[in-house]
């Protein structure tokens, strides 16, 4: 799985990529991520990327020339380097579009080799760019932000744990909170006694029935009582 990402702040992605399970991933040839700074194909000799919106209003809108330019250099990098994805999608991280959850994610994960995201900032971006190159907006909730670097960095990380060599193993992601359709059950580890709370007995009798009998009951307990909506 390929990731390019159009942004304004590359340093910021990278950073937040560039560690843990998912920068492991980018040195072992798992995964690849790669930043596109929007400001660098600016056709203004200023690299001026934004501008006031038609009809008014506050705050400054990024232009549709800048963006575009970077989204075909993209394709020519892509089309020099080898790279030729059997399937690409153009994702825009808008407070506007549908929320992504864990369905989409793996949707996302299985049916494409290569998603390129575009970051918005400002008071977003001009439509018609968006009409132009994007085949789909995403958003991570019902709130705003000041940019799409978090979103892409949240999108990235939670499709690529569920790309085979991520993750030492499938059942990482598979039975764990809402990828099995419930919250994950609690999970303990030493010392056997914390602040006079002790593990469950049942977790240490090595009875396997019981500890996923014991583990499904508590999922589906703690699913009750925090998050009755999946149940429905």
């Amino acid at each position: 799985m390929r990731f390019d990402i159009m942004t304004l702040f590359p340093e910021l992605v990278d950073t937040v990529l560039g560690e843990s399970i998912i920068g492991r991933a980018q040195k072992s040839g798992v995964i690849t991520v790669r930043t596109h700074n929007i400001r660098d194909y600016s056709e203004d000799k200023h690299r001026r990327v934004d501008d006031t919106p038609y009809g008014g209003g506050k705050g400054m809108l990024m232009m549709a020339p800048p963006i575009y330019n970077c989204y075909a250099a993209i394709l020519r990098m892509q089309a020099e380097e080898g790279f030729v994805p059997s399937k690409r999608r153009v994702i825009y991280l808008s407070p506007t579009g549908k929320v992504l959850n864990q369905s989409r994610a793996q949707e996302l994960a299985r049916e494409y080799d290569n998603l390129i995201l575009l970051c918005g900032q400002y008071e977003g971006v001009d439509r018609r760019i968006v009409d132009e190159i994007v085949d789909e907006e995403i958003s991570i909730g019902d709130f705003v932000l000041t940019g799409g670097e978090i979103p892409a960095c949240i999108l990235v990380d939670c499709v690529a744990r569920l790309i085979d060599g991520v993750l030492s193993d499938a059942e990482c992601y598979e039975k764990e909170s809402i990828s099995s359709g419930l919250l994950e059950y609690p999970q303990y580890t030493r010392p056997y006694e914390f602040h006079g709370v002790k593990v469950p007995d049942v977790l240490l009798s090595g009875h396997h029935a019981n500890i996923d009998r014991w583990r499904d009951d508590k999922a589906r307990e703690l699913t009750e009582q925090l998050r009755p909506d999946l149940l429905n």
